[in-house]
C-alpha cells in the first residue's frame, strides 16, 4: 500500500538551465514511483517542511505483517550520497523493514527535496545541510535512529552525529566519503588514501566528473548536454543499469539518476563548497571524528572493489580506541555496495538494527 501526500513540488529556487532541458519536477516524481512500485511493504510518502518552509522529501516503509500492537522500535534512517535519491535504496528497503520502521529521505537540494542557494564557504555549507536535518527529525517527531548515510551521506551523518549524538542509537557508515585528508605531493600516505589510490584506479567517469568539477558544478556536463544528457548518462554510468537489470530491463534508473541532476544545482553547489575536489572535502572528517562520543557505536562498511578506502576504518578506530569501532569489507562490491551486494549489506544491517531497540 503506497499513500502520497505529494500533490505539489516545492520551490525548486528558479531554474536557469535552458528550457530544452528534457526535465522536470513531475518527470523525476513519476520516474521514482515507477521505482517505488517495486516497495513490498507498506510506504508512506510526503515532503516534510522545515521552519523555513523548505520541505524533505521522505518516505517511511514499515513491515505489513508486523502487528499494530508490536512495541515501536528505533527507525533506520537511510542517507544517499553525492547526486542520489530515495530510489537508489529500492534493493534494501523491504528487507530491511523486517522488525522497525525505515526512513529514506532526499537530502536538501537533492532529488525531489527544495533546492535552496548554499554559501560558497565549506564550513556554512556543510552547516545547512546538518541542520535541514536535524529540522527534519524535529518535524518528524523521531526521539532516536540507527543513521546510515552512503558517501556523501555519510560524512554527514557524522557531523550530524557529533553536533547531536543523543539521537543517534548507532552509526553506519557506508563507503563514507571526506574522511581522508588530501594527501601532500610527492607523500605516499599514513597507509591510508594516499596509498590506496596509488593501488587502485579511479573509475573514469570519476575522472571526468572531476575534471569538470574543477571549473564548474560537478554535473554542469549533464545539464549543458540538453537533450543528448540522458544519453550521455547512459555512457559514463552504464554500471547504474546493470545493478538493477533484475527489477527494470528500461533505462528507468539511469533516467531517474538523470531526472535527479540534472535541474537547478542546488546541492550539488553546497558539495562543491565543500569540496577539495571529487574525492576530497576541505574540512576532512578524520580531523573531528574524535569529538563523536565513546558511547556511540560506529561501523563502517566499504566495497571491496570500491575506489574509497577501507583503510580509513582502521584510521578511525585508532581515533576511537575506547568504543565500539568496527570495519567490515563487502568484497565484490563497488562503492553502491549497497546495490552491488544487497543481499550482504541487508544481512550486515540488520545484525546490526537487532543491536537496538
Amino acid at each position: 500500500m503506497i499513500q502520497d501526500y505529494s500533490e505539489t513540488e516545492p520551490e525548486s529556487g528558479g531554474g536557469w538551465w535552458p528550457s530544452w532541458t528534457p526535465t522536470s519536477p513531475s518527470l523525476l516524481k513519476s520516474t521514482e514511483a515507477k521505482i517505488l512500485a517495486c516497495v513490498k511493504n507498506d510506504l508512506f510518502a510526503r515532503f516534510v517542511t522545515l521552519p523555513n518552509q523548505d520541505e524533505i522529501w521522505t518516505i517511511t516503509v514499515t513491515n505489513k505483517h508486523l502487528s499494530t500492537q508490536t512495541a515501536p522500535r528505533t527507525p533506520l534512517v537511510l542517507v544517499h550520497g553525492f547526486g542520489g535519491g530515495v530510489g537508489l535504496w529500492i534493493r534494501n528497503l523491504d528487507p530491511l523493514c523486517r522488525s522497525r520502521p525505515v526512513i529514506a529521505f532526499d537530502l536538501l537540494g537533492f532529488g525531489r527535496s527544495a533546492r535552496p542557494p548554499f554559501p560558497s564557504d565549506p564550513a556554512q555549507a556543510e552547516e545547512q545541510l546538518v541542520s535541514s536535518i536535524e529540522q527534519w527529525r524535529q518535524a518528524l517527531g523521531l526521539e532516536r535512529m540507527i543513521l546510515l548515510g552512503h558517501s556523501l551521506g555519510g560524512y554527514l551523518a557524522t557531523s550530524y552525529s557529533i553536533q547531536y549524538p543523543e539521537r543517534v542509537s548507532h552509526l553506519i557508515l557506508v563507503d563514507a566519503w571526506g574522511f581522508p585528508e588530501i594527501p601532500q605531493p610527492g607523500s605516499e600516505g599514513s597507509g591510508g588514501e594516499g596509498a590506496q589510490v596509488k593501488r587502485r584506479r579511479l573509475p573514469g567517469w570519476v575522472k571526468a566528473v572531476a575534471s569538470v568539477a574543477s571549473f564548474f558544478n560537478p554535473l554542469a556536463v549533464i545539464r549543458a548536454a540538453g537533450p543528448w544528457g540522458p544519453g550521455l548518462l547512459n555512457r559514463i554510468r552504464p554500471d547504474f543499469k546493470r545493478k538493477f537489470e533484475d527489477l527494470f530491463e528500461d533505462d528507468t534508473m539511469t533516467e531517474y539518476i538523470y531526472h535527479c541532476n540534472a535541474q537547478t544545482p542546488s546541492g550539488e553547489v553546497g558539495f562543491r563548497a565543500m569540496a577539495e575536489s571529487l574525492g576530497w572535502a576541505k574540512r576532512p572528517m578524520l580531523q573531528r571524528v574524535h569529538l563523536l562520543p565513546p558511547s556511540l557505536p560506529v561501523t563502517l562498511l566499504y566495497g571491496g572493489q570500491s575506489w574509497v578506502d577501507s583503510s580509513t576504518g582502521g584510521q578511525v578506530e585508532q581515533l576511537r580506541p575506547h568504543s565500539y569501532t568496527h570495519t567490515l569489507v563487502i568484497e565484490d562490491a563497488s562503492h553502491h555496495v549497497y546495490a552491488d551486494q544487497p543481499e550482504e549489506f541487508n544481512r550486515v544491517v540488520l545484525n546490526i538494527c537487532d543491536t537496538v531497540d
